[in-house]
């Protein structure tokens, strides 16, 4: 392993190109210090610290705790990814996105263009709304925002649009000339940073004996158990045979070859668990900030750990494994596209007999991944409510952290077998993954 790691600096581009994503993640978690001027970084601390399970600290979980210190990156790339989740639905009732999404690339930077206006948007109107909520906190009497107005407002939104819309472009430089995934690196350094203090917490109740050592090699076992899991889930598929048949064009032979139609077991990705843990957040941040009783019983419905939340958490997660497997992956299409190209599954007739066998076989395999993405999502619960875990493990940053991860030593064993070096694994490669 330590001989394919020096093969990274062996070739030339590809040492450049490692070099220059570990220099942008540097500068990333700068500015994620960089604080926004007018706030009482004490009282906002302190608030932070009672925001676990709602929609603030979901999102400080994505911008790798710049939230949580208002720095300029305070909103993270969620606006970017929310603004790719609108227009990627919105492609499916209006015919205009759907045809540039099928005009190639010409189609495909448009739609960016449009994701970027979006992103814009999203950040001002986000900005906005983090400033005005600021500035009704309190905490123990000290004000968030010492100086609240409509200077401190602008200056809060230009700063957090202006963050995000770097952060794009620092997204976009690590895709075209680093090692790829420039945007989920970004969310991958924001929770991978938290590794160290979690580790501090742990060492720090074993030394006061708050915590039994075998315990915590125990939970340590669980975790590399549960990593593993996430692996072959994350690269598992279900093959369905496809033949096709043997075309003539001109004085060419086209086809004839037997091939395979991979259906993942996790075909809509971490989207599920984002868009769940959104709206069963939403009404508990909400609720905190209206003074009624109404407001107090949706608080202690939907709080983290209860049952209420794990059972309302899991089956929207199922919901929408479901909703957005059936929006990015249209049988009735792919079957479309096999019997123009002369391609069959052997023993089902083309046509629309394929596309119910395809939906069939994509139902029972996305039951199975709806149901894992639910498991993995409510372990962190488990984790921390019943076994008093002292740092979250699972849910959406376990997802996030292990598909970037092997999306990451995909692309650079690719660039490493192209310079006829073996790659990081050799008796077999890692598949590639549909993002």
């Amino acid at each position: 392993m330590i001989e394919q790691f020096r093969n990274i600096f062996r070739v030339p581009e590809l040492k450049r190109r490692v070099l220059f994503t570990c220099l942008l993640l540097i500068v990333y978690r700068i500015g994620a210090h960089v604080p926004t001027p007018g706030i009482d970084a004490h009282a906002l601390a302190l608030f932070f610290e009672r925001q676990a399970g709602n929609l603030l600290g979901f999102f400080d979980l994505f911008s790798g705790g710049a939230l949580r210190r208002l720095s300029v990156f305070a909103l993270g790339i969620m606006p970017y990814i929310s603004a790719s989740i609108i227009l990627q639905l919105l492609a499916v009732v209006v015919p205009t996105l759907e045809r540039l999404q099928k005009e190639g690339e010409q189609g495909r930077r448009k739609i960016t263009q449009y994701t970027r206006f979006s992103t814009v948007g999203l950040s001002a109107i986000q900005g906005l709304g983090i400033a005005v909520g600021l500035e009704s906190m309190q905490i123990g009497g000290a004000a968030v925002v010492p100086h609240p107005g409509w200077a401190f407002r602008l200056m809060t939104m230009i700063t957090l649009t202006g963050g995000t819309i770097f952060l794009m472009w620092l997204g976009e430089q690590i895709s075209e000339r680093g090692i790829g995934n420039g945007i989920s690196l970004l969310i991958f350094a924001g929770i991978i940073v938290r590794m160290p203090e979690a580790i501090v917490a742990s060492w720090t109740l074993i030394t006061q004996g708050e915590m039994n050592p075998l315990i915590f090699l125990a939970l340590v076992a669980l975790m590399v158990v549960v990593v593993a899991g996430v692996i072959i889930m994350t690269l598992g598929q279900r093959r369905i045979p496809v033949q096709y048949a043997k075309r003539v064009v001109g004085r060419r032979v086209y086809g004839g070859q037997s091939t395979h139609l991979p259906l993942r077991v996790n075909t809509a990705g971490v989207i599920p668990v984002i868009f769940a843990s959104s709206i069963i957040a939403f009404p508990a941040t909400i609720a905190q900030f209206i003074k009624h009783p109404w407001a107090q019983t949706v608080q202690s419905w939907l709080r983290f750990g209860g049952v209420p939340y794990t059972l309302i958490y899991g089956a929207g997660i199922i919901f929408f494994t479901y909703f957005y497997t059936a929006i990015i992956f249209n049988p009735t299409d792919v079957a479309d596209n096999m019997k123009k190209y002369g391609g069959y599954i052997p023993g089902i007739r083309p046509g629309s007999k394929t596309a119910e066998f395809i939906e069939r076989i994509l139902d029972r395999v996305t039951l199975v991944g709806a149901l894992y993405l639910a498991g993995i999502s409510i372990l962190p619960e488990i984790l921390i409510t019943q076994m008093n875990v002292p740092f979250y493990f699972g849910g959406t940053s376990l997802l996030i952290v292990v598909g970037v991860a092997l999306d990451t030593v995909q692309q650079v064993e690719s660039h490493l077998l192209m310079r006829h070096y073996e790659g990081f694994l050799k008796k077999a490669k890692v598949r590639g993954r549909i993002s």
